[in-house]
């Protein structure tokens, strides 16, 4: 693990260093520092106006300095003379309570000191679009039921094939990659890891993604729903706890013998069990973090797509092994979340999730009633399951109502997130769109 980064430039012929940070919204912010600099922005940070960005601070605040994690360095594959550093928010000697990276940081050691070390993978979904972004960029990807699509795997074969080498050659392990469900649109797979180390790589994944994609003349999105009619951008989460970080685990929590209760045949321990029902219980708040957009509810809340089925949940359910509800226990050991969407804040995604089952843990949560049925065709008979908010707003109002929940990811975060979430609703719900004009101009 990398613990100075003069040496490491040195050592790689670094000329120049990234050094990022991501804000509320999960836009990522980053200084270029010369190597000859970086002994001194290791110790001090790199300094930054937090109001320019999408934080709650005002232009009378001191400077932001992002103090960079030199275990996170990434000498970039496509450009070896720059690393990306991923950095923790500092100001006037204090850690940012709001920072994104510094709420996760957080709730892990909270996680640690009850002895749980949560582990997680998650499944990026992402669209290749033309370069204005209105378009799938292959004009032959028109197949109905699109998924794994061989041809059109083959078409874009050197966007897919040149990030999956960045991947192997940074060791993350990718195992698969895929044509997913809707036309243009793609998902990548590597190695679970420690919740900051997966929410750091997903966070690297976008940015990787993003610019490979430009150098091939497109346009990668992780947008919910960037194409009416097609299934959305997931981020599916699986999800474990272990009884220790990195290379020293050796046992899952979550695993369980066949006895442990009514989740046991799943291969879910009691633990596992509480932690799900923790997810179970918040999960109406949980989207405010999970699905950030007013984009995103285009695809929870989605009417059937042209492949037949949106893949995304739409109730607070959970099953075996049943891609038709919002959790799934797909294996021992595990389960997986696939509320989430392609919005979501790498960093956010983590801690909330270690929020929602240290609730469920402490509380000994019960995840309720297991359904196995197809909820696409039978949801209507399930009883007492809540719907997910309809909208950006409804999950607003959820995750402030949810005190609980708050409380675990920080009064000083929640508030700043619940204000700048509403000025974005309050610009969303002032804009003019073309549909009311077209609906209502004769009445």
């Amino acid at each position: 693990m990398t613990t100075d980064l003069a040496k490491f430039a040195k050592d790689n012929g670094v000329k120049y260093f990234m050094i990022s940070f991501t804000d509320l919204f999960g836009a990522q912010r980053a200084k270029l520092v010369p190597a000859r600099a970086i002994a001194d922005m290791q110790e001090d940070g790199a300094g930054f106006a937090g109001f320019a960005t999408y934080l709650d601070l005002t232009p009378a605040h001191p400077d932001m300095l992002a103090v960079p994690d030199p275990s996170s360095v990434i000498q970039l594959p496509w450009k070896p003379e720059i690393a990306w550093v991923a950095s923790n928010c500092v100001m006037e000697g204090e850690d940012v309570a709001q920072a994104p990276r510094n709420v996760l940081r957080r709730l892990i050691a909270e996680a640690a000191e009850e002895g749980m070390h949560v582990k997680t993978g998650i499944e990026a979904e992402f669209f290749l679009l033309t370069p204005e972004g209105t378009e799938i960029h292959d004009p032959l990807d028109k197949n109905g039921k699109p998924c794994y699509d061989q041809q059109a795997m083959m078409r874009s074969y050197e966007v897919i094939r040149e990030i999956s080498d960045y991947m192997l050659e940074l060791g993350w392990n990718p195992y698969q990659s895929d044509h997913e469900d809707a036309n243009g649109q793609w998902e990548m797979n590597w190695d679970f890891d420690d919740a900051l180390k997966t929410a750091d790589k997903h966070s690297f994944f976008k940015f990787m993604t993003k610019t490979i994609a430009e150098k091939h003349g497109m346009r990668a999105t992780f947008m919910p729903k960037p194409i009416p009619g097609l299934t959305g951008n997931g981020c599916h989460a699986h999800i474990s706890v272990w009884d220790a970080p990195g290379k020293k685990a050796k046992k899952n929590v979550f695993a369980a013998k066949k006895s442990e209760g009514p989740t046991g045949e799943l291969g879910l321990s009691e633990d596992g069990k509480h932690f799900l029902g923790g997810i179970m219980k918040h999960a109406s708040a949980l989207a405010a973090i999970t699905n950030p957009t007013v984009n995103s509810y285009k695809r929870i809340n989605a009417p059937r797509t042209t492949s037949g089925a949106t893949w995304a949940p739409n109730s607070v359910t959970w099953t075996g092994n049943n891609r038709t509800h919002m959790v799934r226990v797909p294996g021992p050991g595990r389960f997986e979340l696939r509320l989430p969407d392609g919005a979501v804040n790498p960093y956010l995604l983590q801690a909330v999730i270690i929020a929602a089952g240290l609730s469920g843990m402490r509380s000994k949560a019960d995840p309720g009633k297991r359904h196995d049925i197809d909820m696409y065709a039978e949801g209507h008979k399930v009883k007492g399951a809540p719907k997910l908010p309809l909208n950006m707003l409804d999950a607003m109002r959820a995750y402030d109502r949810d005190r609980d929940l708050k409380k675990s990811m920080g009064e000083e975060f929640s508030r700043a997130y619940l204000k700048m979430k509403r000025d974005e609703w309050n610009q969303f719900v002032s804009h003019f769109s073309r549909w009311e004009r077209e609906n209502t101009i004769d009445i």
